[in-house]
């Protein structure tokens, strides 16, 4: 671990400061889950860290007219334990639940779990010199792909990690941004960016900036909503494919829907022929069978990871029919 300076902030004002003192060498610090294994593997290497668990600002949960507001502070427990997401906004606080272990989510937040960088095992290796990391190859063409995109335009393939990232999309989340120069915000269906487009990072962040809340509108009473994940191991894992589902329902039939997977692209993966195939109808078996195998439409696997366009189907129905039901998707 390469050394650097330690900032503990407690102010939103102190933590943006800092940040922008020498903003492309500085990073900032939420529960600390990834970044410490990036300091450790030497993948990142900051001249200043700035922590952000002493902004207050930033840790809050509360309703609003306008909808739910999540600091980016707020940590993975409090999200899954809070019972007016675990009633409104169900999806997310099932997506914060299947995070990890009870002590990671303790320490997790949301803003952390958005914005998490790759678990490509290229990447986090420091042996392996890849395309994110300034290389000339992405080693997962040729390599071991198991775990890889099986949606991607290149030149990168890896998987985005979010769990909460998914669900807050199909609920239709937007992301408040603040930096020296004032604050933006971005709906999350454009907070995530492709790897041809941002090879070195994720998401529309630029250095000096802070995303400092999540805002996820009210939602109409007839929406259901569930988020599923299957894993390789059942106690704690990363998703290998997920779907969050967000249905607007009138009695079974379908008025309008949004699904969002994960475990399948480098970025969190909006699917709107499977939308197409559920909108105005009556969800039956058959027709959530067609939904999920239109959210598969136009995989294209690696050598090794074939097996994630059956599962992810599988997956996307069950969650479908959960979510009709009110109920959380058994896999």
């Amino acid at each position: 671990m390469h050394p650097f300076q330690y900032v503990q902030a407690t102010s939103l004002r102190e933590a943006i400061a800092a940040l922008n003192r020498s903003p492309d060498t500085t990073k900032p610090m939420a529960g600390g889950q990834d970044l410490l294994t990036e300091l450790k593997e030497r993948i990142a290497q900051p001249t200043t860290v700035v922590s952000l668990r002493g902004v207050r600002e930033l840790r809050f949960i509360r309703e609003g007219a306008d909808g739910l507001h999540i600091g980016s502070m707020a940590t993975l427990a409090e999200i899954e334990q809070h019972p007016q997401i675990r009633g409104s906004y169900a999806a997310l606080a099932q997506a914060a639940a299947s995070v990890g272990s009870p002590q990671i989510r303790s320490q997790a937040t949301l803003g952390g779990n958005l914005c998490q960088r790759p678990r490509c095992w290229y990447y986090r290796a420091e042996e392996f010199h890849c395309l994110k990391k300034g290389g000339d190859r992405c080693f997962a063409v040729a390599g071991e792909n198991k775990y890889h995109a099986i949606f991607s335009p290149g030149p990168c393939h890896i998987v985005h990690p979010s769990d909460c990232a998914p669900a807050a999309m199909a609920l239709g989340a937007k992301a408040r941004i603040v930096s020296a120069t004032g604050e933006r915000q971005v709906s999350l269906d454009d907070f995530f960016e492709m790897p041809n487009r941002n090879l070195f990072g994720e998401n529309v962040l630029r250095p000096g900036e802070l995303l400092a809340e999540v805002v996820i509108p009210k939602p109409k009473g007839t929406l259901r909503s569930t988020y599923a994940k299957f894993r390789e191991r059942p106690s704690f894992d990363f998703a290998m494919c997920g779907a969050a589902v967000a249905l607007d329902m009138d009695g079974d039939t379908c008025r309008s829907a949004r699904i969002v997977l994960s475990g399948v692209a480098p970025v969190p993966l909006h699917v709107p022929d499977a939308e197409t195939a559920l909108s105005g109808k009556r969800i039956t078996q058959e027709i959530a069978s067609a939904a999920a195998t239109a959210a598969l439409k136009g995989a294209q696997p690696m050598t090794d990871n074939a097996y994630k366009v059956p599962l992810a189907t599988t997956v996307v129905r069950r969650a479908i029919l959960a979510a009709v039901q009110g109920t959380e998707a058994a896999l």
